[in-house]
């Protein structure tokens, strides 16, 4: 595994004036919520993931209107989503293998280049007045397939960048950048409908891509053999599988990671049913609603990067995940407004507490030759949203939207309770150490 460039060597000893592990500031004087940023590298890429992230959310306020302007109807609006990410859950297992196979960063360089050149091409027959609805879907699977290659190499370079000590908080600094571009990114992209239309809008997110290429090519490491494939792709995604299957507390925190996400995240799209006939606010209280869980789920990933080295990370992961399910049964319940938003606050806190710190402990504790396999297994969580949706949807023509959405998080609660009794160890996880995860 390549040796990240950081500032300081990784082997170096910490100040001696530097408060011990666990104090609020670590080496470099920045607080240890941003210790990571101490490292070129990542800072690099967590600039480049700022700008370019934030320019993905504001391309899909963008694309969606503009497919609604075209079609004037759901179905199609709903198809042309579908061809975004129906490519992620075919390519992205085999995105996994590619990652673990060639530099993630030559992989990340080329992903982002070919992505650049698909948005530069719907901004130009935007601007041309030739979009046609045919062309704006081929875009959005090509785009679709750049991802399925794109996450699991971006998610699997970040330990790449920073040494051992630092990965935990660089895994959840990221999450938490992650989450406020979906704050930042809508906001913009509204304004840039607002202002310089949507053309404008496909043109800014294009130019992001530039500085995301930018800092990857900035990047320097050590040189290093290269990696080379000994079987063919499909024996080494089988062997991806084995691997999860052969290390029970890993294929825990696989299930944990997906699960959740097929009773939990259907919440998201019930918003527009809870705005409208739960709460009477409109299109304008749904911004809001959306608002405050990204809000919270920012703090969230902002806590966990801030927790102390030897926190027992698959505690907190469960508390989140049960504090999780008990915010949502109260969101659902709720008739107010101010509740609800505090609700959602809780929800998107302690959701992103739970979700930062499973997704530490997997990444600590997988050997880096299988990382982007199994960080790959993560992304058919897009693949679980529309099938929970559905459940969701069913059970509120059964029984309304309350009641179900109130169901589905009392089940994430009795999972949290039966994984925490019948798997005490997880409780006990921390953010394994370098050395130690290449014997476990």
């Amino acid at each position: 595994m390549q040796q990240p460039q950081t500032d300081t060597p990784a082997t170096a000893p910490v100040d001696a004036g530097a408060p011990a592990p666990g104090g609020s500031r670590r080496r470099g004087g920045l607080p240890s919520t941003f210790a990571s940023l101490r490292h070129r590298n990542y800072r690099l890429l967590w600039f480049g993931t700022m700008v370019s992230s934030s320019g993905d959310w504001m391309d899909q306020i963008a694309f969606n209107w503009l497919v609604w302007e075209l079609s004037h109807s759901p179905v199609w609006l709903a198809w042309a989503n579908f061809a975004r990410f129906l490519p992620i859950l075919v390519f992205t297992l085999i995105g996994g293998v590619v990652a673990d196979r060639v530099e993630r960063r030559k992989l990340l360089f080329t992903t982002q280049t070919l992505a650049m050149f698909l948005a530069t091409a719907l901004a130009i027959i935007v601007s041309l007045g030739i979009a046609q609805l045919w062309m704006v879907i081929a875009i959005a699977a090509g785009r679709g397939i750049m991802n399925s290659f794109n996450q699991p190499a971006r998610q699997s370079l970040i330990s790449e960048l920073v040494p051992e000590d630092d990965l935990a908080n660089a895994i959840a600094l990221n999450s938490a950048t992650m989450n406020s571009t979906r704050v930042i990114g809508p906001a913009i992209g509204g304004l840039l409908i607002a202002t310089v239309g949507m053309s404008g809008a496909f043109w800014v997110n294009a130019a992001t891509f530039i500085l995301l290429l930018g800092a990857l090519a900035m990047m320097r490491f050590p040189a290093q053999p290269q990696r080379r494939a000994r079987e063919s792709v499909l024996h080494e995604l089988v062997d991806g599988f084995r691997y999860i299957k052969g290390h029970p507390q890993l294929r825990l925190l696989v299930l944990l990671a997906l699960i959740p996400i097929l009773l939990g995240q259907p919440y998201v799209t019930m918003l527009p049913i809870f705005a409208s006939d739960v709460l009477h606010i409109g299109g304008g209280g749904l911004g809001a609603l959306n608002t405050a869980s990204a809000v919270g789920a920012v703090v969230g990933s902002l806590s966990v990067a801030s927790l102390p080295t030897g926190s027992k990370l698959g505690l907190w992961m469960l508390v989140g995940l049960a504090g999780f399910g008990l915010m949502l049964m109260g969101f659902a319940l709720s008739h107010s407004l101010l509740l609800s938003l505090a609700a959602l606050i809780g929800i998107g806190l302690l959701r992103q507490t739970y979700q930062a710190a499973n997704n530490v402990l997997i990444q600590t504790h997988v050997d880096p030759m299988y990382r982007g396999r199994v960080l790959s297994t993560l992304t058919l969580d897009r693949g679980l949203v529309p099938a929970g949706t559905m459940m969701a949807a069913l059970g509120s023509a059964a029984i309304g939207v309350q009641g179900t959405i109130a169901l589905m998080a009392a089940a994430l609660v009795v999972l949290a309770l039966a994984v925490a009794w019948l798997a005490p160890t997880l409780r006990q996880l921390e953010a394994l150490p370098g050395a130690s995860r290449r014997r476990h």
